[in-house]
């Protein structure tokens, strides 16, 4: 009776009821798979409304000032007005350090959430036609994130903080040709920058970088209502007619619920899991160099790049043209984002599908897209653990120049020895479907709607 009424009201006064009633009737494939990006939607509330609050109380300035905080230990040290407000965040302001927690695992999980949902349309074909823009609307997505988070634990200036700037600023040095300037034009002078500098990332950070990451995702998510859900095949599925459960009152009340799950584990992990403990690392000082501290996991793969990355410049006489920093820094990132964006048309330049798919495969359907995806995640993975390579030194005395070899081999080596394993696994398990049809999964005939 209430939504009748609710609905009249509406449309009375706004015409809407077609509207509605289709967005009411919109069906959802129920698959546990499908629930990883709604996971990612939530996550990226929860940190809109989370870094709402401590904007309120952060300090974006570079100017020094001696704390006299709670915080005994830091009692009368020099540090920046951003440092000592993250201090007094964690311990003066109420709630303080839950939020700030809470912003900070929301931001981990978004991250998470984005990646695994990356790998289940990679391996499953939802990127193949007419998906390729929603494909290209996720990866963006995914990449300003990165660089979101980047920004992120960097406006703190705490010693891990500027200790990634430096390495960012090496980095931004090191594109052929453009680097010296470029690093001119964001931090404003030579590391580590003009005092402004810490405007320009706050800016970036609270007001461009959301902004561009909102407007990909309502693209992402209009792309997806515009050409409909894909689903996993069997029995009633086609690739014309989606089977599920509607918006209301099937599906809605569920998202709901994993909404409200969502948020509760983040203020749970924010209140109950200590994260990026910030006083422990102390304000930056350029003489200080290690103190234990690490980047977050999305940035591991990164640092490990930097750390394998073999000792050499390129260079045409005196003049160095490739500074090192360059290959693990930029050309792994620009490669991989070059690949992700580049596969829909490489399948489809080596398989010659151009028909319109609204039906999963299941990775074994297709071995050399899941042998790729395996070599792929294989050397990112290898790449990623370098990262951790002084930790491994630290905590379990292992020699750090073996595990450099050891992670070397691993990424660039062990990859094409896993795409070939992955491939015949997948063709052995296509060659039994078709010696025992009746064993289970029955897909449906491919047909273009």
């Amino acid at each position: 009776m209430i939504l009748r009424r609710t609905v009249r009201f509406l449309d009375e006064r706004t015409g809407a009821a077609p509207l509605m009633k289709k967005a009411l009737r919109y069906v959802f494939p129920d698959h546990w798979s499908f629930l990883l990006g709604e996971i990612a939607m939530y996550s990226f509330i929860v940190l809109v409304g989370t870094g709402v609050f401590l904007t309120l109380f952060f300090e974006p300035s570079l100017a020094k000032t001696v704390y006299h905080g709670q915080y005994a230990p830091l009692d009368g040290v020099h540090m920046t007005k951003a440092y000592a407000s993250t201090v007094d965040i964690s311990f003066r302001v109420k709630a303080g350090l839950l939020m700030r927690q809470t912003h900070h695992w929301a931001a981990d999980v978004f991250l998470v959430a984005i990646v695994l949902h990356v790998w289940r349309v990679f391996f499953t074909g939802a990127f193949r036609k007419p998906r390729e823009l929603v494909w290209y609307a996720g990866i963006g997505m995914l990449f300003a994130a990165l660089l979101e988070g980047y920004l992120g634990y960097s406006l703190v200036d705490d010693l891990l903080s500027g200790m990634g700037l430096a390495i960012g600023y090496s980095v931004a040095l090191s594109i052929p040709f453009i680097g010296g300037n470029l690093g001119l034009l964001l931090w404003g002078g030579p590391y580590p920058g003009i005092p402004q500098f810490e405007s320009r990332m706050y800016i970036a950070h609270v007001l461009i970088f959301p902004l561009l990451i909102g407007g990909l995702l309502a693209l992402h998510l209009g792309l997806i209502i515009a050409r409909h859900h894909t689903q996993f095949g069997g029995k009633s599925k086609t690739e014309r007619r989606v089977s599920g459960l509607p918006s209301f009152p099937g599906y809605a009340p569920r998202s709901i619920g994993l909404f409200f799950g969502v948020m509760s584990t983040l203020f749970l992990l924010g209140g109950l899991v200590q994260i990026n403990p910030i006083w422990l690392w102390g304000p930056y000082e350029i003489s200080q160099g290690t103190n234990g501290a690490q980047p977050d996991w999305y940035l591991g793969w990164l640092i490990g790049a930097l750390r394998i990355t073999p000792g050499f410049d390129l260079t045409i006489g005196n003049y160095t043209l490739v500074p090192n920093p360059f290959w693990g820094g930029v050309l792994l990132p620009l490669a991989v984002l070059a690949f992700l964006v580049l596969w829909p048309t490489i399948e489809r330049r080596i398989t010659g599908d151009n028909a319109y798919h609204n039906l999963l495969d299941r990775p074994r359907d297709n071995p050399m897209r899941t042998a790729v995806g395996f070599a792929v995640t294989t050397c990112l993975a290898g790449v990623f653990f370098a990262g951790a390579g002084d930790r491994f030194y630290a905590s379990l005395a292992i020699p750090y120049a073996p595990q450099i070899w050891f992670w070397r081999f691993f990424a660039f080596v062990l990859p094409f020895g896993v795409f070939w394993l992955v491939r015949r696994f997948c063709e052995d398990l296509a060659a039994e479907d078709e010696a025992e049809p009746s064993s289970g999964y029955e897909p449906e005939p491919q047909s273009s709607p």
